[in-house]
């Protein structure tokens, strides 16, 4: 507005300045008069226009002049815009799925079975929940860094990277690298690793923990110079070493190769409970299911088909494909052993892990575990020690009570030689027996 204003008091100027005149005109010619403004003489403004201007000038002055926006300035309204969208989103998503579930009756958690599904950590033995262990893991990890590095940084390799193909790709460069220097110690070259190399960028750069176990070996970063060129790179770069350290190196190298992801193991949270007509009663927490809110809520109306379905002829395909959806719907299984005393115990077990896996916490729960004795599935068969299936194939997944019974002949035995066996669980677990109800 001010320039506005500027201009006009500019184009006045111009016009009232009288015609113009060419440089190559006499200076003594004298400029012809001003004609005479046709019309009426235009009268000067007001005292109160000329205050009302000057108010009106004095404001615009003091207004912010407008930000010229650059492309920076629109690249981040746009992404503020997106994340807004993004946030918007994601609010409505959470919005909608507490509507989902808040069709789902909540039960009381003092009313399942099992409180939950419990992990222990191998490093720190601590209880961890589902959602806690990954993050529990990687602290425990990284911890272990000021104890053992080479031990630590193998841990990463294989516990922080899922993708198995890649992880065992870098693990065979970095052992051919290992063991070209073993074979070549005095040879520099086999002991400078160029960090922008294709294979290591390919291979290696992307592993996590890679870079912290060459470090744990000795491996140095230097910057040195390019031979024929003005500038530099960054090297990994091992000092020479004497025949004991490269004896060890070949040790950690076998540590690498072998190595392991650290996993969580789950807690069977063993309990003992007393003789009851409860003991096919369960009530197990959303979490034993590997279903959304809405299928939870459809799962009940779904077994009232199942007995339809099963009327109808169906092909051995088609029933085994119903089978196979099935299985897939559960995460964990709840299984109670009945005794013959008739007592009750329980444990929590993954759905895909095998029969064998049973048999053994079981044995682990026996004061006299060295005794053979056989489990029998709800449907009446008999599971083997051995067995290769997994618990949710024998339809014992999410949960089953399945009775317990002593080898007959080892039994027979034992009365012949005038002795008396009797099911007797550990003590630390008979301390906290509890009633089903």
């Amino acid at each position: 507005m001010k320039k506005f204003f500027d201009d006009i008091k500019k184009d006045m100027k111009f016009k009232s300045a009288g015609p113009g005149k060419k440089l190559t005109d006499d200076g003594s010619t004298k400029p012809q008069a001003p004609q005479a403004p046709r019309g009426a003489p235009r009268k000067s403004p007001t005292d109160g226009a000329q205050r009302a201007g000057a108010a009106a000038l004095a404001r615009i002055e003091q207004q912010p002049r407008p930000k010229v926006q650059t492309s920076q300035d629109a690249i981040r309204i746009q992404v503020k815009r997106e994340l807004e969208a993004e946030a918007a989103a994601t609010a409505a998503s959470l919005k909608n799925t507490d509507i989902e579930g808040a069709c789902v009756p909540q039960k009381d958690p003092s009313c399942f079975s099992v409180p939950g599904v419990f992990f222990i950590c191998p490093l720190t033995g601590k209880t961890l929940t589902k959602t806690e262990k990954e993050m529990h893991i990687k602290e425990a990890i990284l911890m272990r860094f000021s104890e053992d590095a080479i031990e630590a940084s193998i841990m990463m390799i294989h516990t922080f990277n899922k993708d198995k193909e890649k992880v065992k790709a870098a693990v065979d460069i970095i052992s051919k690298y290992i063991e070209n220097i073993c074979k070549n110690p005095t040879e520099e070259k086999y002991r400078k690793i160029k960090l922008s190399n294709k294979v290591f960028q390919e291979k290696v750069s992307g592993i996590e923990g890679s870079r912290e176990y060459l470090q744990a070996l000795g491996f140095e970063s230097i910057t040195l110079p390019v031979d024929g060129e003005d500038r530099t790179e960054e090297f990994m770069v091992l000092p020479a070493q004497e025949s004991e350290a490269l004896e060890q190196m070949k040790a950690h190298l076998e540590q690498l190769q072998n190595g392991e992801p650290v996993r969580a193991k789950l807690d069977r949270q063993p309990q003992v409970f007393r003789a009851s007509q409860h003991a096919t009663h369960f009530e197990l927490p959303p979490v034993f299911y590997n279903l959304t809110a809405e299928e939870l809520k459809r799962e009940q109306q779904l077994k009232s088909e199942v007995v339809e379905r099963n009327a109808m002829l169906r092909t051995k395909v088609m029933r085994e494909k119903d089978e196979q959806r099935e299985r897939r719907k559960y995460n964990y299984a709840l299984l109670r052993v009945r005794l013959p005393d008739g007592s009750i115990l329980q444990g929590t077990f993954l759905a895909w892990e095998r029969v064998a896996a049973l048999y053994q916490f079981v044995r682990d729960s026996l004061e006299n575990g060295w005794q053979p004795f056989e489990l029998m599935a709800p449907a009446g068969q008999k599971l083997k020690d051995d067995e290769e299936l997994a618990l949710n194939e024998c339809n014992l997944a999410p949960a089953a009570l399945l009775t317990f019974s002593w080898d007959a002949a080892v039994l027979a035995d034992i009365a012949a030689a005038g002795g008396k066996t009797a099911v007797l669980l550990k003590a630390a677990l008979l301390e906290n027996i509890k009633t089903l109800s």
